[in-house]
């Protein structure tokens, strides 16, 4: 946070039983971290809705916010990818968002399950053809979005999906602009570093599920997809 004076942190607590909401109270006394504490569970989808339209509102409020993003807790992909992001949209006044991506490249550290890997290609490559996008990782836990007039509607309402709303929020995109801006607004990021953090409450059946998830998308966004 030193070396990036601009940068703030909001953590959500998605109704925790435990004692994170106090956790998350105290570190919300460092004057560039804030907390969202959700009275109930809603899961990460409506988690991470809460928390860009809080961060939302406190950038208004301040008058100085460029981009609002979310980062995965678990930190599988360090907090020292954010500038990479950043300087993305610093550099392509069109990019309106920046997605991570996990490649496994020369030089990268991309620590993954296998069994994760390839149901995550599976579905990200149905993903693709849904949105006929070239993406190639719509659910890495980093994302990044400019500050636009735009912005806020992709996040108004809740998402119909528990485990799909990334792809979801590019569905929400597509029917506010133009879909042949795409390749120019939307840029995806190999990560240098991504390691699998144990604990996930993401299952084999939550996988299963995802066919049905990426269904009711096509049906509900039928008429941008």
């Amino acid at each position: 946070m030193e070396t990036t004076p601009g940068l703030r942190f909001l953590f959500v607590d998605d109704g925790s039983q435990d004692d994170t909401a106090d956790v998350l109270r105290a570190l919300s006394e460092h004057p560039r971290i804030d907390a969202a504490l959700l009275p109930r569970n809603a899961g990460k989808a409506e988690a991470v809705r809460q928390g860009i339209q809080a961060a939302l509102r406190e950038g208004a409020l301040a008058g100085d916010l460029e981009a609002v993003g979310f980062w995965d807790a678990d930190l599988a992909t360090p907090l020292d990818e954010i500038p990479r992001f950043t300087a993305v949209l610093e550099a392509r006044p069109a990019v309106e968002i920046v997605l991570g991506a996990r490649v496994q490249l020369l030089g990268h550290t991309i620590l993954r399950k296998t069994s994760r890997h390839y149901a995550g290609r599976i579905a990200a490559t149905v993903a693709s053809r849904l949105l006929g996008l070239p993406v190639y990782d719509t659910q890495c836990g980093a994302k990044l979005f400019r500050v636009t007039p735009r912005l806020p509607t992709l996040f108004a309402e809740p998402f119909s999906t528990r485990w799909a709303f990334d792809v979801e929020i590019l569905a929400r995109w597509l029917g506010t602009g133009s879909r042949t801006k795409a390749l120019d607004c939307i840029v995806e990021v190999p990560v240098e570093r991504w390691i699998d953090v144990d604990g996930s409450k993401l299952t084999g059946r939550d996988f299963l599920r995802t066919p049905v998830d990426l269904a009711r998308i096509r049906w509900r966004y039928r008429s941008v997809l």
